[in-house]
C-alpha cells in the first residue's frame, strides 16, 4: 500500500515526487516509457521563462514566477545545468513598443523584477546579429536555460535517494476505487490512498479511467531544429517576437548545451504520437526566424524534431476532484511548465494537506546531489584533473560531444537503458554525425553493463530495436 502513487514521469511529476520525498510517505511514480522524462517532456525547450505573457490573474502566471525563483534553489541544490541568459521580445515600429508596455505592466503585476525597454543603441551593442529593423525589445533579465531531461533525471534520482520508487514501462492501464485508489497496469496492482495524475498528453485517458470526463487534452505539435554549435553566440539572449493568441512565437532559443534552436510551430494535431516534421513547418520557421535574425542559415540546421504540448484551455488544471476524493489532476501543464514544476510540487502538497493527508518531516531528508561530471561543460585544466583520478575520461566515445566511455557508464549505472537514454544524459549521439561514430560503441557498453544481446539494444524502447541479430 502507498500513500501517493505519482502517475507520469516527466519533468513535473518527478518535481512533485522529490518534494514530496520530504516527508515519512510511501510515494512512488508509474512512468508508461521505458524511461524518464521520454514523453512531452524531452521535447521541451529548455527555457526557464520569468512569466511575462501570462496573464497576472492566471494560476500558470503565478506558478511560472514562482517556479523561476525556485528553480535557482533546486539548480544549486541538485547540480542541474541552468544558466541566466534573459530574454529580448521584440517591436519593429512604435505600436508594437505600446505592445510591449502593456506585456510589461502585466508582468510587473505578477511580481516580475528589473524588466526595461531597451532601444537600438542598446540593441546594436548588446545583440549585433539582430534585424536592424527592430527598433526596441522589452528586456526581461530573470529569464533562463536548462536541460529539461536532465533536470527530470536529477529530481527523480534525488527522490530515489530519499525513498521514492520508480516504475518505468508501468503503463496504467485501469483505475478501480474502493477504499483506495486500485491502479492496474503492465507491470501488476497498485493500491494507494492518492493519486496524482501528471500523465501529460494522456492525462485525460488517466482522469477518464477514474470516472473524471471534462478534462480533454488537444495536442498542440511544435516543431523545432537545432543549429550546429559553431552557432552558439548567434544570440546573447534568449530572442521573442511579440506573443500571438496560441503561441509565444517563433523564438530563436540559446540552450544549456550550446546549439541554438530555432521553433517552435505551433499546429493542433489529433494523433497524441505524431512527432513527424515537414518542410512547410521548417519554411515557416526559418521565415521567421530570419526577421529577428537574418544571419541564420538552413545550411546550419543539424536536426529536426517535434514535440507536442498536452493542451487543455488556457489555464493548467491542478486540483483534487469533488467527485473523485483523494484524486488529483495536474493537467494540461503546457509551457511554462518547465519552469512552473517546482512550484506546481508546492502547489500539490498543499492541496494534499488541505485533503487531509498527514505531512511528517523525514529527519534524514537528503537535500542535496552531486553534480554529474561532463567534459563538454569543462575547461582543459578541469578535464585534465577529471582524467587524471579516472583514465576512463580519457576514452572519448562521442567525438561530435566530446563524451568519454566514464560519462557513458556513469549513465547507465543512473539508470539509462536505450540509445535515447544515453544520448539525453550525455549528449553522446547529439552532434552532427548523429552517432555515426559513436552508435556501435555506446551499444556494446550498453551490452556489457546491462548484460544483454546487441539485439535488445533500442533507440527509446518498444519497437525501436537497432540490430535484427548477432553475427556469430
Amino acid at each position: 500500500m502507498h500513500d501517493i502513487i505519482i502517475i507520469g514521469g516527466g519533468v513535473v511529476g518527478t518535481a512533485i515526487a522529490r518534494e514530496l520525498s520530504k516527508y515519512r510517505l510511501k510515494i512512488a511514480i508509474l512512468e508508461k516509457e521505458v524511461e524518464i522524462a521520454f514523453g512531452v517532456s524531452k521535447s521541451n525547450s529548455g527555457i526557464i521563462h520569468p512569466g511575462t505573457q501570462n496573464k497576472s490573474n492566471s494560476l500558470k502566471g503565478k506558478l511560472c514566477v514562482e517556479g523561476n525563483k525556485l528553480v535557482r534553489k533546486l539548480a544549486k541544490k541538485l547540480g542541474i545545468d541552468f544558466k541566466e541568459v534573459g530574454q529580448l521580445i521584440v517591436a519593429f515600429n512604435q505600436e508594437e513598443i505600446e505592445r510591449l508596455k502593456e506585456i510589461k505592466k502585466e508582468g510587473e503585476l505578477l511580481g516580475i523584477k528589473k524588466m526595461k525597454i531597451v532601444f537600438r543603441p542598446w540593441l546594436a551593442v548588446n545583440e549585433p546579429n539582430l534585424n536592424p529593423e527592430i527598433i526596441a525589445a522589452l528586456l526581461v533579465p530573470s529569464a533562463g536555460i536548462i536541460s529539461p531531461y536532465r533536470m527530470a533525471y536529477d529530481l527523480s534520482e534525488n527522490a530515489a535517494k530519499n525513498g521514492v520508487e520508480i516504475y518505468t514501462d508501468c503503463e496504467v492501464t485501469n483505475i478501480k476505487k474502493d477504499k483506495y485508489f486500485e491502479i492496474e497496469s503492465k507491470l501488476g496492482v497498485f493500491s494507494s490512498r492518492y493519486i496524482i495524475n501528471a500523465a501529460g498528453l494522456f492525462a485525460d485517458d488517466i482522469a477518464r479511467m477514474a470516472g473524471i470526463k471534462d478534462i480533454k487534452i488537444k495536442p498542440r505539435k511544435g516543431q523545432e531544429f537545432l543549429l550546429d554549435k559553431k552557432k552558439e553566440n548567434i544570440t546573447n539572449h534568449l530572442i521573442f517576437p511579440l506573443p500571438s493568441q496560441t503561441s509565444k512565437g517563433t523564438l530563436v532559443i540559446k540552450t544549456s548545451d550550446g546549439n541554438p534552436m530555432i521553433g517552435p510551430t505551433a499546429e493542433e494535431v489529433e494523433d497524441k504520437y505524431d512527432l513527424s516534421t515537414d518542410e512547410s513547418g521548417l519554411a515557416q520557421v526559418i521565415s521567421s526566424v530570419k526577421r529577428l535574425v537574418p544571419s541564420i542559415n538552413p545550411k546550419d540546421i543539424i536536426a529536426y524534431f517535434a514535440g507536442l504540448r498536452p493542451v487543455s484551455g488556457e489555464d493548467f488544471i491542478i486540483r483534487e476532484e469533488k467527485s473523485v476524493k483523494r484524486f488529483i489532476n495536474v493537467a494540461g501543464i503546457q509551457s511554462p511548465g518547465l519552469t512552473a514544476a517546482p512550484a506546481i510540487a508546492l502547489y500539490v502538497s498543499k492541496l494534499l494537506k488541505t485533503s487531509g493527508l498527514k505531512f511528517k518531516r523525514k529527519l534524514n531528508f537528503k537535500p542535496f546531489r552531486r553534480k554529474t561530471i561532463h567534459l563538454f561543460q569543462s575547461d582543459k585544466k578541469l578535464m585534465k584533473k577529471i582524467i587524471s583520478k579516472n583514465k576512463a575520461f580519457g576514452d572519448i566515445v562521442c567525438r561530435c560531444e566530446l563524451v568519454s566511455r566514464a560519462e557513458i557508464e556513469a549513465a547507465i549505472e543512473r539508470g539509462a537503458k536505450t540509445m535515447d537514454g544515453i544520448k539525453f544524459r550525455t549528449r553522446a549521439q547529439s552532434g552532427r554525425c548523429h552517432g555515426g561514430f559513436c552508435t556501435t560503441r555506446i551499444m556494446r557498453i550498453l551490452s556489457e553493463k546491462l548484460n544483454i544481446p546487441l539485439n535488445e539494444i533500442s533507440k527509446r524502447g518498444g519497437k525501436s530495436g537497432i540490430v535484427v541479430k548477432e553475427r556469430g
